[in-house]
């Protein structure tokens, strides 16, 4: 068995660049409601908490959390448990 040759592996993977987890906004969820989830789920204080819901409110999404993809995939999976929607993306 041979070692597969440098230039076949994906270049993403060389530069290990971070997964993003985005919040959308939503005609649902109140904004008192998006900061306690912030604060709870990602441990925020109040101030970052409320900044990032009101880039959700007023830009329609905010960038809340980064890290390997295992990581976003399993905070998308707790935004949607909370109700909120949520994607994940490679960071630019």
């Amino acid at each position: 068995m041979s070692a597969m040759p440098i230039e076949d592996v994906e270049l993403d993977v060389l530069t290990d660049r971070p997964w993003i987890t985005l919040v959308w906004n939503d005609p649902i969820n109140l904004m008192t409601y998006v900061t306690y989830v912030f604060q709870t789920h990602f441990g925020y204080d109040k101030p970052k908490a409320e900044k990032l819901m009101l880039d959700v409110h007023e830009k329609g999404r905010a960038v809340v959390s980064s890290g390997t993809r295992e990581e976003m995939e399993r905070d998308v999976a707790a935004m949607h448990s909370y109700g909120l929607w949520a994607t994940l993306q490679k960071d630019d």
